[in-house]
């Protein structure tokens, strides 16, 4: 039994943040509680604090009181990585929001930046365009709206060739430790003072200056040298995955199992680029053309994206409404209209119709025309297999000289698209991510549920494009295939049959790719989907090691100071 009543830890926390701010009734905690994809459960409540100190102050509350913290910025994930799952916890859960927290300190005259737990990828890109420079990710991860400080304790990836994924070993965070101590960990590079408060309303008030910021070279705050593996083409390893031992670090990869105050990162200079749509029905193709960019020019390109013809498809039928709010309003609006979504989700559950507003924003879309450039549906009509292609502008014309040569004697060909072509052609890709969710909320009749796979293939691996086994590819409605195909890193959707088991098939799944010698997940957390391996799940039992952040996460022990679970363990 937990000593502090649960009345007496909710008055403390309305006291701390404000009653507004303090959620508990199912309808208002529902967009918080439930993952974009997958995850739910019930919370003892939802809590929002608007400052660095009244999230120190949530945090030793809910501590004191034995309760378990789950942290949470955007909820964006794929994989139910900042959302309670399911019953099975031990003691009530404090979900702690923190998007209310949302600065932004440029450093360096913009080669770096300071990120509080709120601020978006959206907002930072739009906070650097003053200086030329851009963030680590751009317009191009799975979930469009995601937060910086999720995107470096869950590993993401994005989109770009030359960044890899996120990480930074400079960071502000919060750790409890066995003895029970919750303790503010500074290892930021920045002098802000001795005590948890003085630190934390110093760093929010950008109250430091040049001389207070620390320049250590042996300490990164990017993943410094993925140029040099993602060239490294004949390697029988993935380039990045989620638990590669050499991403872990603090709060990079923590998911959770601390939390992370801000985190400090390098930007990179903003260059002009060009885009090049390349279509083939043979994908030894594509894996002639990734092998050659990775290592016969002197520059990478910027990005990769491979979409199969059926993820086309699904995506521009059920990604339309996506693909329609990013072109008319912007990346900044996507996570406000989708907290009204779910809102409006909620009240129609609870009347038993679920998927009311889904059915209804398709029927719109049904009725709006085309929004896809015309050479993207001719190339759909002929290719199986498409690639976008973006590189810097001064390599174009070397880039189109190698395309032209290259598809001289070959069937497939590439058209390159202007700059409206081009920023279509990407949105369409982005807007692919959510399409298989439409479909199954629209498809309730035949459809069980949804296997999301984020798969690393090996860098030396040309058989890239997975044939099934009979019997299981039947269990399909559709698979879709997208990614990150520089990278070797794919998304694959699988929407299943009704009747069929979805956790039978994942799990097949599952041994199909230990098969191939590919990795996962690649770079969107274990989540409550994936099984933590033992060196990550080594790596949780570290930061956290009474099993009060995140508990549960990789599979691993839902129990105070990791406690049996009956068979949940990361392996």
């Amino acid at each position: 039994m937990d000593a502090v009543p649960s009345a007496t830890l909710l008055a403390r926390l309305r006291e701390t943040v404000g009653a507004a701010h303090v959620l508990t009734g199912d309808g208002e905690t529902r967009r918080f509680r439930k993952g974009y994809r997958r995850g739910d459960g019930p919370v003892l409540a939802v809590v929002r604090p608007g400052t660095l100190p009244e999230l120190w102050r949530v945090l030793q509350a809910v501590v004191a009181a034995g309760r378990i913290v789950i942290m949470q910025a955007a909820n964006t994930g794929l994989t139910g990585g900042s959302t309670p799952d399911g019953d099975g916890y031990d003691r009530e859960i404090v979900l702690v929001s923190t998007l209310r927290i949302a600065g932004i300190q440029v450093i360096d005259e913009g080669r770096q930046v300071v990120c509080l737990p709120g601020a978006t990828l959206d907002a930072l890109e739009k906070a650097l365009a003053p200086f030329g420079r851009e963030p680590h990710s751009v317009i191009g991860s799975s979930c469009i709206g995601a937060s910086v400080l999720g995107g470096i304790c869950n590993n993401s990836g994005g989109a770009l060739v030359r960044r890899g994924p996120a990480y930074t070993q400079l960071a502000l965070f919060a750790q409890l430790g066995e003895d029970g101590a919750l303790r503010l960990v500074n290892h930021l590079g920045i002098a802000l003072g001795d005590t948890p408060e003085q630190i934390l309303a110093r760093l929010e008030a950008g109250a430091y200056t040049a001389a207070d910021i620390v320049h250590d070279p042996s300490l990164a705050a990017s993943a410094r040298d993925y140029d040099r593996r993602v060239r490294d083409v004949d390697a029988p390893t993935p380039a990045r995955y989620n638990a590669d031992p050499a991403r872990l670090h603090e709060a990079s990869g923590s998911a959770g199992r601390l939390c992370v105050f801000a985190v400090r990162l390098d930007t990179f200079p903003k260059e002009d680029a060009r885009v090049f749509y390349i279509g083939t029905n043979d994908p030894h193709d594509l894996t002639g053309v990734r092998r050659h960019l990775l290592t016969a020019f002197e520059r990478l390109p910027v990005s990769g994206e491979y979409i199969h013809r059926d993820a086309f498809d699904i995506g521009a039928k059920y990604g339309k409404d996506t693909f329609l709010l990013i072109e008319k309003f912007g990346t900044g609006r996507v996570p406000q209209a989708f907290a009204i979504k779910s809102r409006v989700d909620g009240w129609f559950e609870r009347i038993g119709l679920r998927g009311a507003t889904d059915r209804a924003l398709q029927a719109l879309m049904a009725l709006l025309p085309n929004h896809l450039p015309r050479f993207m549906l001719e190339w759909r009509n002929r290719y199986e297999h498409h690639l976008l292609l973006k590189v810097s502008a001064r390599d174009a014309d070397a880039t189109r000289e190698y395309l032209q040569r290259f598809f001289a004697d070959k069937p497939g060909e590439f058209y390159e698209c202007d700059a409206e072509e081009g920023r279509k052609a990407f949105l369409h890709r982005f807007a692919v991510a959510s399409a298989a969710v439409r479909y199954r909320e629209t498809h309730r009749s035949t459809v069980e549920d949804i296997v999301p796979l984020d798969i690393a293939l090996r860098r030396n691996d040309r058989d890239w494009v997975e044939t099934l086994p009979p019997d299981l590819d039947a269990a399909m409605v559709a698979k879709l295939y997208y990614g990150h195909f520089f990278c070797h890193v794919f998304h694959q959707d699988y929407i299943v049959k009704k009747g069929s088991d979805p956790l039978a098939i994942e799990h097949r799944l599952w041994r199909l790719l230990d098969a191939r010698g590919a990795e996962y997940p690649a770079e969107h957390n274990v989540g409550h989907l994936y099984h933590a391996k033992p060196a990550l799940a080594a790596f949780y039992r570290a930061l956290d090691p009474t099993n009060s952040f995140n508990p549960g996460i990789g599979r691993t022990s839902k129990k105070r100071n990791w406690g049996e679970c009956g068979g949940c363990g990361g392996s």
